[in-house]
């Protein structure tokens, strides 16, 4: 099978256009952080304060003795305990690249993804600090099922609410995707 880009002489192919923009953009993504953002680590460690600290807030909001360690603010504590450490992998931030770089990759008017792109990033950053906030309820009143709950419930949570979002934004946008791509027209 022979892949080309499309000339001016062919039709366009959205599909293909698609994977190629999230491809590169996923790739700029990747040699960005390895090389510049990653090693340095300060938004990293300023983002996992920052979802430790709203986890916190939360937790104190409805009722609970909460918030972050003096001398590790990407620690929560309940009730005086240390409870869960908000750690870089996950702080969110490849789940925000990841959605931004799909949205902008998927056809739709920019003006549209000027404001999805941000509306989406807060809503997956209002999960993940919910996230947080239940991980550490858990650890404070039944710690045998943080583990469980931190690699599978709240990862399936996270990524289907970020599916979601996607399918979403792929919905309300899809149309000239699906009339442009013929092996796409029976997924309508």
């Amino acid at each position: 099978m022979k892949l080309s880009l499309p000339s001016p002489s062919q039709p366009d192919r959205p599909a293909l256009r698609f994977l190629l923009v999230f491809a590169t953009l996923y790739a700029l993504w990747a040699l960005g952080y390895d090389g510049l953002v990653g090693p340095d680590g300060r938004l990293d460690h300023a983002l996992s304060a920052n979802l430790a600290a709203a986890a916190g807030a939360l937790l104190r909001a409805v009722g609970f003795a909460a918030g972050t360690a003096p001398a590790n603010p990407i620690l929560v504590v309940l009730n005086g305990q240390p409870v869960v450490s908000v750690g870089d992998p996950c702080n969110g931030l490849l789940m925000y690249a990841l959605f931004a770089g799909f949205v902008v990759a998927f056809p739709g008017p920019w003006w549209h993804k000027l404001w999805f792109v941000p509306a989406g990033i807060l809503a997956i950053y209002a999960l993940n600090v919910g996230r947080v906030a239940l991980l550490a309820l858990n650890h404070a009143y039944w710690y045998h099922s943080v583990d469980f709950n931190h690699h599978y419930t709240f990862t399936f949570v996270v990524y289907g609410a970020i599916g979601a979002l996607w399918m979403l934004w792929a919905r309300r946008n899809a149309s000239g995707l699906l009339v442009a791509t013929p092996a796409l027209q029976g997924a309508r």
